[in-house]
């Protein structure tokens, strides 16, 4: 029989709270090797001019300890907690708040939560956006992913029928591409989800979004379909910075779930090229 271990919610409180820092004012490694090959990869001058005005961003951003973007984003909270674990301390959703709150404030971010009519911000950028997972094990693991609202803006919520198949689950996709334009602040990173249902294939194609930039999936099927999509955007020259060239996307996630016989969810959640996400285990 497994032993519980105890994990004080205080320490997650403070995990948050880094990591919101971290998340907001260093660029992940794989995203910066992504940037990097695409730099020199790219056709257009232009593209590779803004390409690598995103690497010089970043480097400043890393030396003088600012935000990578003035969007620092809504929390976005993945947390994945061990059924042999048992939290004390206090309740932990508070707990996770209290670490964006001090997060947030502490490394002078900008806080973007608001009411949705009138527009009052809530000051500390709190109510966080928290999904949790019960798994396997002892440990607690935490993904900080600050959502700016540019790329959140152009993602998209289908509901196919299913007739439309492949090619209609693919127009989708393509089009929401198309559609966002430079909104999304490319080169864009995907996150896909097709099948599951309404609420679950949101969070699945926003949580593929944690991979890593030279992960590869180890679903056969979904694996050849990111490769198929990845070249298809890019040859829509949409561009860095929407400027033309063929770096429009870094990487596609797609994540395949199994779906009502009725029905066909399409998810598309668009990632700015900073791609900001932080994990840490307790």
């Amino acid at each position: 029989m497994s032993s519980v271990r105890t994990v004080e919610v205080s320490a997650i409180a403070d995990t948050v709270a880094r990591l919101c820092g971290e998340a907001d004012l260093y660029l992940p490694e794989d995203v910066r090797r992504a940037l990097t090959q695409a730099q020199a990869d790219e056709p257009s001058p232009v593209g590779r001019e803004v390409l690598e005005r995103l690497l010089e961003n970043a480097d400043i951003a890393a030396e003088e300890k600012m935000p990578i973007c003035q969007d620092c984003g809504l929390a976005i909270i993945f947390i994945d907690v061990g059924q042999d674990v048992h939290l004390t301390g206090g309740d932990l959703g508070e707990a996770i708040n209290e670490g964006v709150r001090r997060g947030y404030q502490e490394n002078y971010l900008r806080k973007s939560s608001c009411h949705p009519f009138s527009r009052v911000n809530t000051g500390d950028n709190t109510p966080a956006i928290i999904h949790t997972r019960i798994v396997p094990g002892d440990k607690v693991k935490l993904w900080v992913v600050p959502k700016g609202g540019g790329a959140e803006n152009m993602s998209k919520v289908y509901l196919l029928t299913p007739a439309v198949g492949l090619a209609g689950v693919k127009k989708a996709i393509m089009d929401t591409v198309e559609a966002a334009g430079p909104n999304p602040c490319p080169p864009v990173i995907l996150g896909v989800a097709v099948g599951g249902t309404f609420e679950q294939a949101a969070v699945a194609a926003k949580r593929t979004l944690l991979r890593k930039l030279d992960s590869v999936n180890p679903d056969p099927e979904a694996a050849v379909l990111e490769k198929e999509l990845l070249e298809e955007v890019n040859k829509l020259g949409i561009g860095p910075a929407g400027l033309g060239g063929g770096t429009t996307c870094l990487k596609v996630f797609v994540e395949l779930i199994p779906c009502h016989i009725a029905s066909l969810p399409v998810v598309v959640n668009m990632q700015c090229h900073a791609a900001r996400h932080k994990e840490a285990v307790l």
